[in-house]
């Protein structure tokens, strides 16, 4: 897929809400542990929000995510403003989570061993991101609340 391709898909926001739905139907599993769903409180509106993202690297207690949009992203702008997340993966739901907005250069090695463990990915959306305007990706942290 190009990274054109790849653009004119992230726009799509129905097709980028299907996985939601999976993981309100309880059939999150489907999409393994490379995904998962972030609950979210809106910074205006104190509103319960949903995104499904794919996990860039997993530790033993950590899970590290890349906002495609940049800075700009709304679930990114209302994690930065709040901190305040659950995760749901594979079977675990609802889990309570730590936020941490990684530095630039913590993001970017993050992001440098995503594309050396998945080149032809990587490829494809870096390629989309560029296209969306997108000039640096933040990635972000979450760890179990302390």
């Amino acid at each position: 897929m190009t990274g054109r391709a790849m653009a004119d898909l992230l726009r799509a926001k129905w097709l980028m809400r299907v996985p939601i739905t999976l993981y309100r139907w309880g059939l999150g599993s489907l999409l393994g542990t490379r995904f998962v769903l972030i609950e979210h409180v809106g910074r205006v509106s104190g509103q319960r929000r949903e995104v499904v993202v794919e996990v860039i690297e997993r530790g033993p207690d950590t899970l590290y995510v890349a906002s495609g949009w940049g800075t700009r992203s709304q679930w990114y702008r209302n994690l930065k403003a709040n901190g305040i997340a659950r995760l749901s993966t594979g079977r675990a739901r609802h889990v309570p989570a730590q936020v941490t907005l990684l530095s630039a250069d913590d993001g970017d090695a993050v992001l440098a061993r995503y594309a050396q463990q998945h080149p032809r990915a990587w490829k494809t959306l870096s390629a989309a991101m560029e296209r969306l305007g997108t000039t640096r990706i933040p990635v972000i942290c979450f760890t179990p609340p302390r």
